[in-house]
């Protein structure tokens, strides 16, 4: 293990206030995304659509790494070169989604556990001959009537670290991702509670498994209600509930927090991450980033639609996002001015509703919590 090129390549994926582009769906995800708009679920259309988002211009500026899915890192563009000598070639690192995914949790009815430790060590060995620098695990975490349980809090956390510390024997800087979903009608202490409780396994089970904390990043959901939760918390409601939680369970020698969108719309996603930037950036040990997905991916995948013709307007939704979220990280995000064609996802709308959670006049940090809007899937 290369402890010192581990701690670079961590900093690296957090510096210049960029973030991560999570493009490692599943084949299944992404042909469930492709379907409603009437596009061919075909491995030449994963291929095309990739190749629109990995050849847009000057995404370099906002995204620093970007994490693969297995078909995609054996993939070429539509240039021929290989898509990860092709992120490189634009700046940003190339990593790698290397769980299995979930399967029910035996003896715990409503829980998930991540697979995948099996032949992991043999897979990062060939993910890092292609290119790979640095890994992705997903956990997820269920909040219901009695769960999370502590029996699925442990599991999945044990076996984060499990992978955590095969990525940095060989070499590559592993994204710890405990997820607790957002579905379900719980309010934010219950989202809180769940959250604090997972994050403080998640490092007591790193610290067993000798992981050096300077050399992986954590990506963690923000606190936030239910989905289905009758009370909706406003933007700086959101950023304080998150950062406390953080404060209290996140080591300071890890390098960067990047969140996860889950079924943030694109807009509320950066809203949200800009008012922890603007609360808290100049007070927290760690980078306050992001590694999105659809909030990053699904206006420029509504403008692509399947058609060659269409990449240019697709690549300007992308970027266009990908802007928005450094502006995020710098605190300078400005809701009321983003309004890039296909990107709304109706929220424009609902813009007045959000508004009317903010806090009362006088509230220094009242200008960002008007930018919320209701969550969408």
């Amino acid at each position: 293990m290369d402890e010192q090129r581990l701690i670079e390549t961590a900093q690296a994926l957090v510096a210049g206030d960029r973030g991560l582009l999570a493009m490692d769906e599943s084949t299944g995800t992404c042909n469930k995304r492709f379907a409603p708009l009437g596009i061919a679920q075909t491995p030449e259309a994963r291929r095309a659509y990739r190749d629109m988002i990995v050849t847009t211009p000057r995404l370099g500026e906002s995204i620093s790494g970007a994490i693969l899915y297995d078909e995609t890192i054996r993939q070429q563009t539509l240039a021929g070169v290989p898509f990860a000598q092709a992120l490189e070639a634009a700046g940003i690192v190339p990593g790698i989604k290397v769980d299995k995914g979930t399967k029910p949790l035996a003896g715990h009815p409503g829980e998930l556990v991540t697979e995948g430790l099996d032949g992991l060590r043999e897979r990062l060995a060939e993910y890092v001959s292609m290119g790979a620098r640095f890994a992705k695990w997903r956990a997820v975490i269920t909040i219901g009537p009695g769960i999370p349980t502590r029996g699925c809090i442990e599991a999945n956390a044990h076996a984060l670290a499990r992978y955590a510390g095969l990525c940095q024997e060989a070499g590559l800087v592993p994204i710890v991702e405990p997820e607790v979903l957002m579905d379900g009608d719980h309010g934010l202490q219950r989202c809180a509670d769940a959250t604090a409780e997972t994050l403080h396994e998640v490092f007591l089970q790193l610290r067993a498994q000798r992981v050096r904390l300077e050399g992986m990043l954590l990506k963690p959901n923000m606190v936030l209600p239910g989905l289905a939760a009758a009370e909706q918390a406003d933007v700086d409601a959101v950023a304080d509930a998150t950062v406390r939680c953080l404060l209290r369970n996140v080591p300071a020698a890890m390098p960067g927090v990047a969140f996860l969108s889950g079924g943030q719309s694109a807009r509320l996603a950066s809203a949200r991450l800009n008012a922890m930037n603007v609360k808290y950036r100049s007070r927290v040990p760690w980078a306050l980033a992001f590694s999105y997905a659809r909030a990053l991916q699904q206006p420029a995948l509504e403008a692509w639609r399947g058609e060659a013709a269409n990449v240019p307007a697709a690549q300007q939704a992308l970027r266009h996002r990908a802007e928005c979220n450094r502006a995020a990280r710098r605190g300078r995000y400005d809701a009321d001015r983003d309004a890039a064609p296909g990107d709304g996802d109706g929220e424009g709308a609902t813009l007045a509703a959000a508004q009317s959670m903010a806090p009362a006049q006088g509230d220094p940090n009242r200008a960002d919590a008007k930018r919320g809007a209701p969550r969408q899937r």
